[in-house]
């Protein structure tokens, strides 16, 4: 009879971490533990109104271990006893800058609360500067253009031109600073002993969707080019990396620090670390042709193809394509928006904001606040069913955080439009989720007018699984059925599934997702009535969005 092996998958959401248990055999998720960052949702070292995010390598490092030591505790010794790998996926990019030992700076006592020696969260825009710089030396043809393989357009949501600004901005830091690195690729260094620069593995994911790695210019940018970036970047090129890993492979072993603190056999394997949404991909059971939505706070996109089918081809306007950075034979193509949840949760806000003055002077009113913090969003959503839309309704631009695909831009801002004194809070509301469904069919169709096809739309998330409403707009608005996946810890999932080939608990990712992947549990079709609708409705989206843009341009040269 043979032993029941089980990996972990840990997931580092924007908020939370989740570690769950898989049983690598039946693919049955038999334990989780989620656990909040403490200071994160203090709101330290964070300044929405200036799009700073940063988050503390000590949120990580303590949510990481009481998630694993929660979802422990809801099984045997002997099934602990038969973990063989752990596999972590991440938010990203999310970079932060590291001394010679692989130390994040803000672990040392002199940066403890300095927000430049944390790690920058993926929503944190105040590199846009620099993201203008490098696009401007990557389009100027005095280098190669290192743009092309991340679709044209270089964002400031990503690796160089957070480490550039971060640089300019604070000179100890950049002191200090002996190299970057992406949170997907220090989580599985630290628990495996190798944070040390000369010893860490980076995953092919982080370096080519963010940090433009490409085999076409024998892997990073220039040493030239990084220079010409910032000054602050002098000599970094040789304190990178000159290899990279696809997330089958190990980043190192479980090191006896960690077995004890995460109460796991010492020695099991680590796999290398990708982003999210591309474990989400694996865990979710696509393959090619395959878009996944990754739907949260901002979603993700992945669609995966076949290199030879791709051959020369570079799909503009996206946000990479990399062979290997989901599943390890194929290309997967990369989009996203960058807010979809958080648009939702700040009309919220809006909303909420007279009852929390009040209960901030009648504190024994804060029932008032904590039942309508739970019942706001559903009852607008089953308000909006109820009175749907007409050419006459309100129409958005999902853009409250900025545009990452298609064609990054994040100066953009979110609209509002065609209010009269009789638009109500529910007709706002299904404004902005309609927004959100046409911010999705904007990155379809970038990919399918390019001729990448798309066969199959898959949907994972807690917005997926929870929002019929946004799921069907987005069915209707897009125009193809949407299969929502039944787990929803896709992410952790499919880094268990990592996990389990790093362990030589199955032979191949293929094999470990037919046998782990999950099922679906939904589909919605679009009501022909209602797509017609939106096609008239998209096309207005999107001329509002050209007005717009053309406008922030304007006011960008003034």
């Amino acid at each position: 009879m043979s032993v029941e092996k089980y990996t972990i998958g840990l997931d580092f959401g924007s908020d939370s971490v989740r570690a769950l248990l898989v049983n690598t055999t039946t693919g049955q998720e038999v334990a989780c533990g989620v656990q909040y960052y403490p200071r994160w949702m203090e709101g330290q070292y964070c300044h929405a109104a200036m799009s700073q995010f940063r988050q503390h390598p000590r949120d990580y490092i303590e949510a990481m271990t009481a998630a694993v030591k929660e979802t422990l505790a809801q099984v045997s010794e002997q099934v602990r006893q038969s973990v063989v790998g752990i596999g972590v996926d991440t938010t990203g990019s999310t970079p932060a800058p590291v001394d010679k030992d692989g130390n994040v700076l803000a672990l040392l006592p002199e940066f403890e609360h300095n927000p430049n020696a944390m790690f920058i969260l993926w929503k944190d825009h105040t590199s846009i500067q620099k993201a203008e710089r490098i696009n401007q030396l990557a389009h100027s043809g005095d280098f190669p253009d290192y743009t092309r393989y991340v679709g044209g357009i270089y964002s400031s949501e990503w690796f160089w031109a957070k480490a550039a600004w971060i640089g300019e901005q604070d000179a100890k830091v950049a002191e200090q600073a002996y190299t970057w690195v992406e949170l997907c690729d220090w989580i599985p260094a630290l628990i495996s002993g190798n944070q040390a620069p000369n010893k860490l593995r980076r995953g092919i994911c982080a370096a080519g969707h963010k940090a433009l790695w490409h085999d076409e210019w024998n892997g990073l940018p220039s040493q030239e080019f990084l220079s010409a970036v910032s000054p602050t970047l002098d000599g970094i090129r040789e304190r990178m990396f000159d290899r990279v890993y696809t997330s089958d492979q190990q980043a190192g072993l479980l090191s006896a620090e960690w077995a004890e603190r995460f109460g796991l056999p010492e020695g099991i394997a680590v796999a290398i670390g990708e982003f999210d949404c591309h474990m989400g991909a694996v865990g979710a059971g696509a393959g090619e042709h395959d878009l996944v939505k990754v739907i949260g706070t901002s979603t993700c996109d992945i669609l995966m193809v076949d290199p030879e089918q791709l051959g020369d081809k570079t799909i503009e306007g996206i946000c990479g394509q990399v062979e290997g950075s989901a599943l390890p034979q194929l290309v997967a193509l990369e989009a996203g928006q960058s807010a979809f949840g958080d648009v939702y949760a700040w009309y919220k806000r809006l909303l909420m904001w007279p009852i929390q003055q009040w209960v901030t002077k009648h504190p024994e009113d804060q029932h008032l606040l904590d039942n309508l913090d739970n019942v706001l969003i559903p009852m607008l959503a089953d308000a909006a069913i109820e009175h749907p839309q007409t050419e006459h309704s309100p129409l958005s631009l999902d853009w409250h955080n900025g545009r990452r695909t298609p064609n990054a831009n994040q100066r953009l801002k979110g609209v509002v439009s065609g209010l009269n004194l009789g638009s109500s809070a529910p007709d706002i509301f299904y404004s902005l989720v309609e927004s959100t469904a046409h911010g999705a069919k904007a990155i379809m169709d970038c990919m399918t007018t390019q001729g990448v096809d798309v066969n199959r739309v898959l949907a994972i998330g807690g917005i997926a699984q929870k929002s019929p409403l946004v799921m069907q707009t987005c069915a209707d608005v897009m125009g193809c059925d949407i299969a929502v996946v039944e787990s929803d810890q896709c992410c952790a999932l499919g880094a268990a599934i990592f996990a389990a080939v790093a362990a030589d608990a199955h032979a191949s990712v293929s094999e470990a997702q037919a046998a782990m992947a999950s099922p679906i549990r939904h589909v919605y079709t679009p009501v022909q009535r209602r797509a017609d609708f939106y096609q008239g409705r998209h096309q207005a989206y999107s001329q509002l969005g050209q007005h717009i843009e053309t406008f922030t341009d304007q006011q960008k040269e003034a």
